[in-house]
């Protein structure tokens, strides 16, 4: 299910987390050991979060653990380079974006291989857990009540 686009090969996902929305591909590496995205070449191993490395976007080292494990659980660390493109949200909900769509991207390597090591470890559950809406006549906030006068 490889999409092909002017000779290069990747692999695609969408991933969602509150607001943020999170769309990886996962390009397959040529003979050379490098893969073309647009007109530059990167090694194998490359992460890349709109356009910079993701220890400049993310460089917490617990990020680290949390975007990578997808890729450890399935033995793919060093087969992929990664492009990511997030929008929307805070830090977090654009971590848990680009872990949910990384984890779609690699089931779709190999669907018996990785779908039951990806499912057990709960990456390919989208949390559906979003912001309340504020209601009217609350005084600003989704459950407050508005003050009443105490004379």
């Amino acid at each position: 299910m490889a999409k092909k686009t002017a000779q290069i090969h990747y692999y695609e996902a969408v991933g969602r987390r509150k607001v943020a929305i999170a769309r990886v591909r996962l390009y397959i590496i040529g003979k050379d050991g490098h893969a073309s995205i647009g007109s530059n070449k990167y090694k194998v191993g490359t992460f890349l979060v709109n356009k910079k490395n993701i220890e400049e976007v993310f460089p917490a080292v617990s990020d680290k653990v949390r975007y990578l494990a997808p890729l450890k659980l399935t033995h793919n660390e060093e087969r992929f380079v990664i492009s990511v493109l997030v929008r929307g949200g805070g830090l977090q909900g654009q971590l848990e974006a680009i872990i949910l769509a990384l984890s779609r991207a690699i089931e779709k390597t190999d669907k018996t291989e990785h779908r039951p090591v990806l499912k057990k470890a709960g990456l390919l559950r989208r949390d559906p857990r979003a912001r309340e809406r504020r209601k009217v006549g609350t005084g600003g906030k989704a459950r407050r009540a508005k003050q009443s006068p105490k004379r």
